[in-house]
């Protein structure tokens, strides 16, 4: 098939896409165009009870009760048509609205699916663009566009027959003018149709400047970075506003021709009609019905531009989804699932090698490493060396390129996703937390009906181990909303609350990104101290930034050039391999978390008034 085969026919192909969506509101979506149709037959009826008027009654020695009759009858088709108008929305609004919902979660429903890869590359402005801004104009489409693009094509085919009924010749004039209208329509089509995605594209580009900025407004405001962000802000919103006024030019020049052309045929019509009329070969109502007929033919017409860009910018809207719902998800479930009734948490990593999609070389490569059950393995190394990307290799937040990973013998690929993401935890460095509670915050993985006796047991110990206990001191204690992504909270208590949701749904493996970063080393000790008796008969595989994280682990790994060139206890790396000195000696203290700090200044002063106490009392 041809280019401009396939652009011809891509509002049709976009059309069965939504077929699936469709076709449960279709009977509803009938019946709405159905009473739109009928509606406009009704008000091209009209004129008609005007032709007979005119002929029968409006002439030396007419009846009058004609007249009443008349204004009766156009009385009885306005309340018709007012009927069908408001019946076609009552059809038409509710299983619009249900199948906009439908896309929507069905659209979320994938976003959850795809794999991590998919979302390093998306932009999540371009993603809440489908998801708001095209869904609601699609809904609009459905409940509006569709049915007046049909109903204004059939009127007007079914007003230029009673007109060529009418009057061959007056008919003849609005075909001609009609000429030019389909000639501009096609390259309308083609122009509006490339602007309107691109506009598309750049709302959902605005759409993520906005959220990035909003996000790293700290950032922002501390490097007195306010004012770029503003400019690049002001001059995406200025190429968003040319492309905008683009759009309303072209549609701006398309509603002058389709409104400029059937106003100079109504003219040039008049004129002729009048000749006819003198001339014997038309009559006074014909004439009068046809340019009543006229009349509502123009309106559809003139109407015709504005349902064109709606329905290009629909087609648009389609196919900006289907980019989203057509990316695959890589990472499923496998055909036939292997359970771990009993898990112990032994880790095995078998030639291991990983590369990103867009990337020319491996970032790991030939990784072996075995982490023994309850073991906890540090892993360290120099930054990029692909410490993070390793641990997200566990529970398959990316697939490896080649090689396994198996949990007690078992190829992760081989266990279902839920099950293997119950099996392993993770906590990160980045912490992410959610516009909720931190009850709900701290048990998201645990399953558990967050009002029960459980819950609050497992709570309990989770901030107990992550020394999170400033959760209890917040305005509503645990059941403090913590805002977008928990920015109401400090860095050192975001990840603690962090690790804490880690813990709480007691995993056989605990996959640990450096999340102590942000503590002080009072605090890190005291989690530490906890994380080694709850963690017993958990295995952990944890980043290392910190020589005093090395120190917990029972065994280190060396990651060098993407692969483990050393396995051993600290001492025996210390005192055998130089780049491990080498790396050791490079890992700092991290800026202590103010909290944390303060909390520790009160506990000395604490101390210090008690021993001043006790000298006094001596």
């Amino acid at each position: 098939m041809t280019a401009s085969k396939r652009n011809q026919n891509s509002l049709f192909h976009s059309l069965s896409r939504l077929y699936p969506f469709l076709k449960p509101i279709i009977p509803r979506l009938a019946l709405g165009l159905l009473c739109a149709l009928a509606a406009s037959v009704v008000a091209l009826a009209i004129p008609q009870v005007y032709r007979v008027l005119i002929n029968s009654a409006l002439h030396q020695g007419g009846e009058t009760s004609s007249v009443w009759i008349a204004a009766g009858v156009v009385l009885v088709l306005g309340v018709l048509e007012a009927t069908f108008v408001a019946l076609r929305r009552q059809f038409v609004i509710t299983p619009a609205t249900t199948v906009e919902t439908k896309m929507r979660i069905s659209l979320y429903r994938h976003l959850q699916n795809l794999t991590v890869s998919f979302h390093d590359r998306w932009g999540s402005g371009q993603l809440l663009s489908r998801a708001m801004t095209d869904l609601n104009f699609l809904r609009r489409w459905m409940a509006f566009g569709a049915i007046m693009l049909v109903v204004t094509t059939m009127t007007v085919l079914i007003g230029l027959v009673l007109m060529f009924t009418l009057s061959w010749a007056l008919a003849l004039i609005f075909i001609v003018a009609g000429v030019p209208i389909v000639i501009y329509g096609f390259r309308f089509n083609r122009y509006y149709r490339q602007v309107s995605r691109k506009s598309q594209d750049q709302t959902g580009d605005l759409a993520t400047a906005v959220e990035e900025s909003v996000h790293g407004i700290r950032v922002l405001k501390a490097f007195g970075r306010s004012r770029e962000a503003l400019e690049n802000f002001s001059d995406q919103a200025e190429e968003l506003r040319q492309t905008e006024i683009s759009k309303a030019k072209s549609l701006a020049t398309y509603s002058l021709v389709i409104s400029l052309l059937p106003e100079l045929a109504l003219g040039t019509g008049l004129i002729v009609g009048v000749l006819l009329v003198t001339n014997g070969s038309l009559t006074v109502g014909s004439l009068v019905a046809f340019f009543a007929t006229a009349a509502v033919v123009a309106t559809p017409v003139e109407f015709m531009g504005p349902l064109m860009a709606m329905s290009l910018t629909m087609k648009t809207a389609v196919e900006r989804y289907y980019e989203v719902m057509d990316a695959e998800n890589t990472i499923t479930d496998p055909a036939q699932p292997t359970e771990l009734i009993q898990p112990r948490g032994a880790v095995e990593f078998h030639q291991v090698a990983f590369r990103y999609a867009d990337a020319r070389s491996e970032l790991l490569h030939d990784v072996e490493l075995s982490i023994q059950p309850g073991e906890t393995m540090a892993l360290v190394g120099i930054t990029g060396c692909g410490k993070s990307t390793l641990l997200q290799l566990v529970p398959r937040l990316y697939e490896v390129t080649s090689g396994s990973i198996t949990i007690d013998g078992v190829d992760v690929r081989q266990l279902p996703l839920e099950r293997l993401r119950t099996l392993v935890s993770v906590a990160f460095e980045d912490t992410t937390l959610f516009s909720s509670s931190v009850r709900d915050n701290v048990l998201l993985g645990t399953g558990l009906d967050t009002s029960s006796s459980a819950a609050d047991e497992a709570l309990e110990e989770a901030l107990d181990v992550a020394q999170a206990q400033f959760a209890y001191s917040l305005p509503d204690g645990v059941d403090t909303l913590i805002g977008e992504e928990g920015l109401s909270l400090s860095g050192g208590q975001r990840q603690r609350v962090a690790l804490a949701r880690a813990i709480a749904s007691k995993p056989a493996v605990l996959v640990l990104d450096d999340p102590l970063s942000a503590l002080d080393v009072n605090t890190e000790e005291r989690v530490e101290a906890r994380l080694r008796q709850v963690l017993a008969n958990t295995t952990t595989l944890i980043v290392a930034h910190r020589p005093s994280t090395v120190a917990m682990a029972d065994r280190v790994a060396l990651m060098e050039n993407g692969s483990i060139s050393a396995v051993g206890t600290h001492s025996e790396l210390l005192a055998s391999n130089a780049h491990y000195r080498y790396v050791l000696a490079s890992l700092t203290e991290e800026p202590k978390d103010l909290d944390s700090a303060l909390e520790d200044e009160r506990e000395l002063e604490d101390l210090d008034n008690a021993e001043d106490v006790d000298g006094v009392r001596a």
